[in-house]
């Protein structure tokens, strides 16, 4: 795995991050014999090839470290998906059919994938900057101390990053509880501003640093 690092540890969160400009994906045709009949299938329905090959290159991560822990093939892990905490139906977080195995959150945006491995529930999320409209829009749906913090703030540039920064903490929290973006995003307090992020429900919610032009987050239960 010549494109994947570990990064330092964040609480009880181990992480790792990695590069899927395809390098090592091969046109995405590298999952062929490690990723699950539901992987290829996702990875084939996407329309460009320079999204398959990133799909591709990090679920080929995943599985990467995640068999080494387990101590087995990449292509012998195997998943399941959790309760949904919200409606019950099987389609709540991703997990291990091994239950000896760790908790586990990917997430992959652009040319990264962030990858986090706790021993409770954990939600990993990387994001490139936010587009100024795209400021505007999400701004619209969070926390309301969350939009006043953006709205005290002048530059534009700020605005931009404090709102990713938010963005990536609340969706890895949501990702962490199962949720996603199915429990509305104005719900809970995770904070714009740098430092100590807000810790909704008990869990404890920390910036991942990773390169220039994106923003990372991981959410881990407490416990």
């Amino acid at each position: 795995m010549d494109d994947v690092r570990e990064l330092a540890p964040r609480g009880r969160a181990r992480l790792w991050l990695a590069r899927t400009d395809g390098r090592s994906a091969d046109g995405g045709d590298a999952g062929a014999g490690v990723l699950d009949a539901g992987e290829l299938r996702r990875a084939a329905g996407f329309r460009f090839a320079r999204h398959r090959v990133r799909y591709v290159a990090a679920h080929l991560a995943l599985r990467g470290i995640l068999g080494e822990r387990l101590g087995c093939a990449p292509g012998a892990v195997r998943f399941v998906r959790e309760p949904c905490p919200e409606c019950g139906e099987p389609h709540g977080r991703p997990a291990l059919a091994d239950p000896s195995g760790p908790h586990f959150s990917l997430s992959h945006s652009g040319d990264l994938a962030l990858i986090a491995l706790a021993p409770v529930p954990v939600g990993a999320d990387v994001e490139e900057l936010p587009s100024a409209d795209a400021t505007r829009d999400l701004a619209a749906v969070l926390h309301p101390r969350e939009r006043a913090e953006l709205a005290a703030l002048g530059a534009p540039q700020e605005r931009r990053v404090a709102l990713g920064r938010a963005w990536v903490r609340k969706e890895a929290y949501l990702k962490g509880l199962g949720t996603g973006l199915a429990r509305a995003a104005d719900l809970d307090y995770v904070g714009t501003l740098p430092g100590a992020p807000g810790a909704p429900g008990g869990w404890t919610v920390r910036d991942v640093p990773v390169p220039d032009g994106y923003l990372a987050a991981v959410a881990v239960a407490p416990g």
